[in-house]
């Protein structure tokens, strides 16, 4: 009973967290091979196994899937390289800099994450749909248009990024500056170097926030040729819900796969750059 009560209930919730957290990837996973791919033949356990869902997929039968991935994935990473880049430019200058509105500019970026980018859908469809006119490469149904509306929450890790900038000696910039390096040199032949771990936590999260984004990209985007992976895929599971499962199941599952990489690759960073980042604020 000592060990129950010490030890042998978290074995139990944690068996009970795994679980929950398998349940849909393997029902979704089951769907994907199963060959009939509707709601009635398909179960937690596949009764039967073939690829057909995937070669439909990739056959363009159902719509130009390889056109969504490649859109989502140049989408994707150009979006989140802007988001970390300006994150971390003005993290930076908050961490390292003191200047009139600095505490008002940091409490300003924090009452703005609170509201969602949806809020402001029409004031951004009636921009954009006007800014097309104008400048068509840019406007409604364009990639080009769609990642700046993305890039508007370049600014979002700001102050994830700056906990763990305050982690890091200020001994490290005066002892550059000393020797002659200017305040571009410091930042990135020094700091960025040591906050590799907050770039890749911070980049996995613009990451996934991306290629997971779908209400502002069903509204924005129409065309098959510059749809994104979660309109497309959206497209062909209303056309028909039932029948169409195993398509989509088949659809959701390559799409997870940057995802499932990306981490695999940045895992060793993720532990210690959501530590450290916590530590001041």
């Amino acid at each position: 009973m000592r060990w129950w009560r010490e030890i042998g209930w978290r074995h139990v919730v944690g068996l009970a967290a795994v679980a929950f957290a398998a349940f849909p990837v393997l029902y979704v996973v089951s769907a994907s091979v199963n060959p009939l791919g509707t709601i009635g033949t398909t179960g937690l356990v596949p009764t039967r196994f073939g690829l057909d869902n995937y070669a439909e997929l990739l056959s363009g039968d159902r719509g130009p899937f390889l056109t969504w991935y490649v859109n989502t994935l140049v989408l994707c990473a150009v979006v989140t390289v802007g988001q970390v880049l300006a994150s971390a430019l003005a993290a930076y200058a908050f961490s390292r800099f003191r200047f009139r509105g600095r505490r008002g500019g940091l409490l300003t970026i924090l009452l703005i994450q609170m509201f969602p980018q949806f809020l402001a859908i029409v004031a951004l469809f009636n921009l954009f749909s006007r800014l097309g006119e104008a400048i068509p490469q840019i406007g409604l149904n364009t990639l080009a248009g769609y990642g700046l509306i993305l890039m508007g929450g370049a600014m979002g890790q700001v102050w994830l990024i700056k906990g763990f900038f305050d982690s890091i000696p200020r001994d490290l910039d005066e002892a550059a500056i000393i020797d002659g390096a200017t305040h571009t040199q410091v930042y990135f032949r020094i700091i960025l170097p040591l906050v590799r771990p907050i770039l890749a936590v911070t980049g996995l999260l613009a990451f996934v926030g991306a290629i997971n984004e779908f209400i502002i990209a069903s509204i924005f985007l129409t065309d098959d040729s510059v749809k994104t992976l979660a309109v497309g895929l959206y497209g062909i599971i209303d056309g028909d819900r039932s029948n169409n499962l195993g398509v989509f199941a088949a659809g959701a599952v390559l799409t997870a796969l940057p995802v499932v990489l990306l981490f695999q690759y940045l895992q060793k960073y993720i532990v210690g750059g959501l530590t450290a980042g916590s530590v001041k604020g």
